[in-house]
């Protein structure tokens, strides 16, 4: 088989979900983009797996500081590309989870856009950072958006799954900004809030646009969760 042979078959949409026909604005990638992505799925959730286990040491120095009961609760990045690489992987071996889907949307939307949104709010404050890094972490972050929009074509978004990603992520929101539950808020270091002898000073304005990004995107990804599911019943793409 040649190469042009093996790119055709990458960008193909032979054995993979129907085409959704959904609003640009709700599928914003082109459709040869869907098929590739979804054709290469399994080294997508190699790299997502890779990423998880860089992202879990990335924020070594802040569970050195976090209560370890919040723990959980830290490894935001983490923690949405292991939900893509659970739901590839269950797509890919037909035991699709909506759990799952929802909660990859969620977090690929929400964080692949609020770390690239604090890179650019606080970039002064970022320039300790080796350009490569910064640049890693930028677009490493918006592929994560790409890779969200990949589970419109398999997902259905039902109600409940929908609500589950907005418990897990509100809550996220609630210990990371605003009701720490234990200590002070959790949410993920930025260079404009100081430490000062292991506690995390949560200055203003600082805190607040960090806040407003977190809390925005979460409103963001529930419409367009809902928004998907409607188009899709709409269109009969779904029961």
């Amino acid at each position: 088989m040649d190469a042009a042979t093996r790119l055709r078959r990458l960008l193909d949409d032979d054995d993979l979900p129907a085409g959704t026909d959904l609003p640009r604005w709700l599928a914003p990638l082109p459709e040869w983009l869907e098929n590739f992505g979804l054709n290469i799925a399994w080294l997508v959730v190699v790299i997502n797996l890779v990423g998880t286990a860089f992202g879990f040491w990335y924020y070594g120095y802040q569970f050195s500081i976090e209560p370890t009961a919040m723990w959980p609760l830290v490894p935001d990045s983490p923690v949405a590309t292991l939900f893509i690489a659970l739901s590839l992987a269950l797509w890919k071996l037909g035991r699709s989870n909506e759990y799952v889907n929802a909660l990859a949307f969620f977090g690929c939307l929400k964080l692949g856009l609020w770390t690239p949104y604090v890179l650019l709010v606080f970039k002064s404050d970022f320039s300790y950072l080796h350009w490569a890094m910064y640049n890693f972490l930028f677009w490493s972050h918006l592929a994560m958006v790409v890779e969200a929009f990949l589970i419109q074509r398999y997902a259905e978004f039902p109600s409940l799954a929908v609500l589950v990603a907005v418990g897990w992520y509100g809550l996220n929101d609630l210990v990371d900004y605003f009701v720490p539950i234990v200590g002070t808020p959790h949410h993920t270091l930025i260079p404009a809030e100081p430490i000062v002898d292991g506690v995390v000073q949560h200055v203003s304005p600082a805190h607040e646009y960090a806040a407003a990004g977190a809390v925005l995107l979460t409103v963001a990804a529930t419409f367009l969760a809902l928004a998907t599911r409607v188009a899709k019943l709409e269109r009969g793409g779904i029961d």
